[in-house]
C-alpha cells in the first residue's frame, strides 16, 4: 500500500481513537458534579468539551513522551512502521469500546500504550520498545498516581467536613460546595485536555516521523494539536454515560463536599503529571479520588465489589490491548490485504458494539432520573421567614 495512503488511514484512525478517548473519559471530570446535581448532564459534557479543547493547546510534554520515548529511535529512525501503528490503534479502540460497553472506567491511555507495544513487539521486535520509559513514565505513575490522588482526596474530604457545618438544615448538608464543584470539575476537564489529547498527538507525530515526513525528536505540529483537540472535545460532548453512571453513582454516594475534594485532588495530580511528561491514566486518578473521598466522609461506604471490577479492568487493559494490537499486526504483515482485513474487522466490531449497546441504553435523561431517584442531589432553597416573624 502506498505510504501516503497508510499514513492518512493512521491519522484518521488516531483521531477516531481520540474521539473514543473523549467519551470514555468524560466521567473523570463530570461524574461527581452530575451525581450531586451541581451540573445537569448535558451542561456538564458541553463544559467539559470546551475545556478539553482549551487544555489540549496548553502543553505537549506528554505527546513528546509518546512520539519520542516509548518507541525507540535507532540509526535508521523509529523502529516502527505506520502499518504497525495502525494495528496498535485498532487494539486500543477495540478495548476502549469493550470497556465502555460494560461501563468500566478503564484507562484509554494504557489501551493506547498496550496496542502500540503489542504491535511493535510483533512487527519490529523487543528492541523497538524502550521499556525503561514504559516503566518510569507509564507503569510507575499508574501505581502511584491513584494512591496519591486517593490519599489527597481523603485528607481534603476530612478537612472540608471538619471546618464547615451544615448550613441548610438538610440531611445532605454543605450544599454550598455544589457551586465549588462547578469550578473544580472544570479544572479537571482542563487538566484532562492537557494530558489525554496529547497522547493522540504523540501517535500522529510518531506516524509522521516513521513515514519520513517529520524529523525524529521533534514535537507535534500545530495542525496535529488542533485536530486532536477538536476530536477529543467532540467525543467528550457525545457523553459516555455508561462510565459516568459507574463513577458517579456506582462507587459511593457522592455528596457536594467530597465531590469538590475529589475533583480538586484529581486536577492537581493530572496537572502535575502533565508538567512532568508522565502519560498517566486520568481515569485511574479520578477513580482513586472518588474512593478516597468516600473513605473520608463519615458514614459513607465504598462499594468495593465495583471498585474490584474497575481494578481488574485496570490490570487487564494494557496486556489485553497489546494482544489485540499484536494480532492486528500479524494480519497487517500480510500486506495491503491484511490492512483491509484489519479495517473491515475493526469497523464490524465498532458497529456491532454500538448496535448492541442500544438494547441497554444509558443516556443523559436516564442518568439524571437515576440520580434524582437516589436522593443524592442537593437542592438549596432559600428558607422563607415564618409569618409574623420580625
Amino acid at each position: 500500500m502506498d505510504i501516503s495512503l497508510i499514513i492518512l488511514l493512521v491519522i484518521a484512525l488516531a483521531l477516531f481513537f481520540d474521539f473514543t478517548n473523549g467519551f470514555h473519559d468524560t466521567a473523570n471530570a463530570m461524574a461527581t458534579p452530575i451525581a450531586t446535581g451541581a451540573l445537569k448532564p448535558k451542561v456538564a459534557v458541553a463544559l467539559a468539551a470546551v475545556l478539553n479543547l482549551v487544555g489540549a493547546f496548553l502543553s505537549t510534554e506528554v505527546a513528546k513522551t509518546i512520539s519520542g520515548g516509548i518507541i525507540r529511535e535507532g540509526d535508521g529512525g523509529v523502529q516502527i512502521t505506520p502499518e504497525l501503528i495502525f494495528a496498535g490503534l485498532i487494539g486500543a479502540i477495540v478495548w476502549n469500546l469493550l470497556t465502555w460497553f460494560f461501563g468500566l472506567p478503564s484507562s484509554s491511555s494504557h489501551a493506547l500504550f498496550g496496542g502500540l507495544i503489542g504491535a511493535a513487539l510483533v512487527g519490529a521486535g523487543i528492541g523497538a520498545v524502550d521499556f525503561g520509559v514504559v516503566v518510569s513514565k507509564v507503569l510507575l505513575p499508574a501505581l502511584f498516581a491513584p494512591v496519591i490522588a486517593g490519599g489527597t482526596a481523603y485528607v481534603a474530604t476530612k478537612i472540608a467536613y471538619s471546618i464547615t457545618r451544615r448550613h441548610d438544615g438538610r440531611p445532605d448538608g454543605r450544599g454550598v460546595f455544589r457551586y465549588g464543584q462547578i469550578f473544580s470539575s472544570s479544572l479537571v476537564a482542563l487538566a484532562h485536555g492537557t494530558n489525554d489529547a496529547q497522547k493522540t498527538m504523540g501517535v500522529i507525530t510518531l506516524t509522521l516521523i516513521a513515514g519520513g515526513l517529520q524529523d525524529a525528536g521533534s514535537g507535534p505540529q500545530f495542525w496535529v494539536v488542533a485536530a486532536c483537540a477538536f476530536a477529543i472535545a467532540i467525543g467528550t460532548y457525545s457523553g459516555g454515560w455508561r462510565i459516568i453512571k459507574t463513577l458517579g453513582t456506582g462507587l459511593t454516594a457522592v455528596k457536594p463536599a467530597q465531590g469538590f475534594a475529589a475533583e480538586t485532588s484529581t486536577a492537581a495530580t493530572i496537572l502535575a503529571s502533565s508538567h512532568l511528561g508522565f502519560a498517566l491514566s486520568t481515569t485511574q486518578v479520578a477513580s482513586g479520588s472518588v474512593i478516597g473521598s468516600g473513605l473520608g466522609r463519615r458514614g459513607s461506604s465504598v462499594r468495593w465489589s465495583t471498585a474490584g471490577r474497575i481494578a481488574i479492568g485496570w490490570v487487564l487493559t494494557l496486556p489485553s490491548a497489546a494482544v489485540i494490537g499484536a494480532i492486528a499486526a500479524l494480519i497487517a504483515s500480510i500486506g495491503t490485504v491484511g490492512i483491509v482485513i484489519d479495517a473491515v474487522l475493526g469497523v464490524a466490531f465498532i458497529v456491532g458494539i454500538f448496535v448492541r449497546s442500544r438494547a441497554d441504553r444509558v443516556d443523559s435523561a436516564s442518568l439524571e432520573n437515576e440520580v434524582n431517584g437516589a436522593g443524592q442531589v442537593v437542592k438549596i432553597k432559600k428558607v422563607k421567614p415564618k409569618r409574623g416573624a420580625k
